[in-house]
Parts: C-alpha cells; structure tokens; sequence
C-alpha cells in the first residue's frame, strides 16, 4: 500500500504549470475573438458578442475561483464531495423541467435562467471527480481491488451518472467522464482486469448506442468514408479539412479565416481548432498542442509528489479530464476519430466549462503548493 508523507507547511506552487495554464486561458480568449467574429455578428449584431460573454461569464468568475481554490487547502473538499455532488445530480435532473431546461443542438443539457445560462454537466466533472478521489481512499489499496466492495460499487456510481447523461442525451462530456473515472480508478491500484472489463464495457455500449442511433451511425459513416455525401453528413469534416489544409504551416494570419464565415458549422465550439489551424497554421498549432503535453507532465509531477492518495487522484482526474477531451476535439478534426462534439478545454466558447476548468485547476495548484521531494 502506498504511503504518503504529510506536509509540513506550504511551498511555491508549480509556476511553470500556471504559465502554460494561464497561457492557454489567454489564447483561447484572442482565438475566440476571431472565431466567433461571424457568427456573433449575425446572431447579435456584434462581432465581438461570444468573447465578451465568454469574459464575463466564464474568464472571469474563472479567475475568481482559480485563486480561491488556489488558497483553500484541497483537504476541505472530503468534508463537501457528498452534497456537492447531490447538488450536481438534482442539477442534471433539472434540465429536463420545462422552462428551465434548454436545448443546445440535439442535447437538452442546459439550464436557463434569464440571461444566465449554466451546463450542469461541466460541473459534474468536478464534483464527480473529488467524490470519487475521496471514496477511492477511504476504500484503500486492498477495497480498490476487490471486486464487491471496490469494483461493483464503482460500476454503480458510473452507471447513476450515464443514465442522466445519456437521458439528455450528451454522449461527448459523458465519455469524457468515464474516461476520467476509469484513469482515477486505475491509478488508486484497481486491478488491470477490472479496468480492461470496464474499457470493454464502454466499448460495447458505444457500439450498441452506435447501431441504434442514425444521427450517430452517420457519424461513424463519415469518419470512415468523408469523401462520401460532403454536401450531407459529410458536410462538417469536410469543411474542416478544407479549413485545416488551408492553413498550410503558416496559416492565412490571425482574423483571415474563410471558413468561419459561416461555411464551417460550430466554429467556436468543437471546430474551433480547424479556425484556429486556417489562420495560425501547423507550427502554431502545434505550440498550442504543445502546451496541453506541458500541463500533462507537470501535473503528473505533482500527482507522483502528493502528500497523499486524495490528491494524487484528483490531479490525476484534471489532466485526464483536459488530456482526454484535447485529445479528442483534436483528432475528430483531424479525422482520426469520428466527430465528437466536444470543445476544446480553455479555448472552445462556453463559460461554464472554462469556469469550471479553472476552478479545478485552482484546486491543483493548491495541491502543488504541498507537494513533498
């Protein structure tokens, strides 16, 4: 069973992961700026509309909860993951109240209130997580790895939230955060057994949501064959492509996109990265790229140095949670897996997730301030 030390007093936080968060968070707001440039000026006459709300509603209660979280000792978070995440639940149940409940695209996943918009779902990616760091250690090295007081309940606790999540339904932010889960039960030493039945499980359930979903039979349609129908279901990866190969390795310059004038669906959510290629081009793609890789070792060099297993698995949540979801926006762009719906971490528009996304990595800073040698 692995031991931890326990922290004698607070150090210097990990700078280099602040920097290359901070320098994400910022990116993603001038990226925003002109990806969402067309489409803010059709829908409210304002070009500059989905930045501004993506600054007041998202990078700045972000930058509130990021340095709050910076300075509460994560330790707090096991005396709150249970009603934190009974508020998360009831929140997913109330989307689907009428009047409340709104509908983005196919996915009747938000919650209206006036002018306040707010995706539960983000938030359950949090407060799922810290639930689960904290069942995860009270259970043990030797709970984990027992099939009825580790494996079961942990399939039950996954199954309450994909119910919810597929009733919506939002099949991105749910793999997402099986995923995540899956990554935090197997580094609390679950057995390799389990998390390979676990891995098969979700294989399975995609192939059958697959086979008895048309919308998503059509995507995998496309993934495998993108010359066919681009007029139709092919219309999306096509547009992208053309977006992405436009680029080129120096890209057309910062605001001269042509595909984001409305020829490109979803251009400030998950295409935003095929923008983002057209006008930067490949060598400042892959800086960006770059710093999801940088975030990801520095975090696992504070998740190796936690003072104890609850930190250790939250941090390993938060960098598979961006790793997975990065990986995933990327790739489905680049056609190396079929289109997912997901945005990508810090820089897509929606304020709820880049609130939420900052939040948790206040909490990991605050880990890294108590980190041991």
């Amino acid at each position: 069973m692995l031991k931890f030390k326990k922290t004698s007093g607070y150090h210097a936080p990990d700078y280099v992961l602040i920097a290359a968060f901070g320098l994400l968070v910022f990116l993603g707001i001038i990226i925003l700026s002109s990806a969402g440039a067309a489409i803010g000026y059709q829908k409210f006459s304002d070009s500059y509309y989905l930045v501004k709300h993506q600054i007041f509603y998202g990078l700045l209660p972000g930058i509130a909860l990021f340095f709050l979280f910076s300075k509460i000792n994560y330790q707090i978070w096991k005396k709150l993951t249970l009603p934190l995440l009974v508020i998360s639940i009831l929140l997913l149940i109330i989307v689907f109240i009428p009047g409340i409940g709104a509908e983005y695209g196919t996915a009747k996943s938000w919650i209206n209130l006036g002018n306040f918009s707010f995706q539960p779902a983000e938030l359950v990616k949090l407060t799922f997580l810290l639930y689960l760091a904290t069942w995860l250690e009270k259970r043990g090295i030797f709970g984990v790895k027992d099939f009825y007081s580790g494996f079961l309940p942990f399939l039950f606790l996954i199954g309450v939230i994909s119910i919810l999540m597929l009733l919506q339904p939002d099949m991105g932010t749910l793999t997402i955060i099986i995923f995540m889960c899956i990554s935090v039960f197997f580094a609390s030493g679950a057995k390799f057994k389990h998390v390979a039945s676990l891995l098969m499980a979700g294989a399975l359930a995609i192939y059958l949501l697959i086979v008895k979903s048309p919308y998503r039979a059509a995507r995998l349609t496309t993934f495998l064959h993108p010359e066919l129908d681009p007029q139709g279901i092919g219309y999306h990866i096509n547009q992208a492509f053309l977006a992405i190969g436009s680029g080129g390795f120096f890209g057309r310059g910062f605001g001269h996109s042509r595909q984001k004038f409305l020829y490109l669906p979803e251009v400030t959510g998950d295409s935003i990265f095929a923008v983002m290629a057209e006008e930067l081009g490949f060598f400042l793609c892959l800086l960006i790229v770059g710093l999801y890789i940088l975030i990801f070792l520095r975090g696992l060099n504070i998740a190796k140095k936690s003072p104890d297993q609850f930190g250790k698995l939250i941090v390993i949540g938060v960098l598979s949670w961006i790793t997975f979801q990065s990986f995933f926006n990327i790739s489905s762009m680049l056609g190396l897996l079929p289109m997912t719906g997901v945005p990508l971490p810090f820089i897509s528009y929606g304020g709820s997730a880049l609130a939420v996304g900052m939040a948790a990595f206040g909490i990991v800073t605050n880990i890294s301030k108590q980190t041991q040698e």
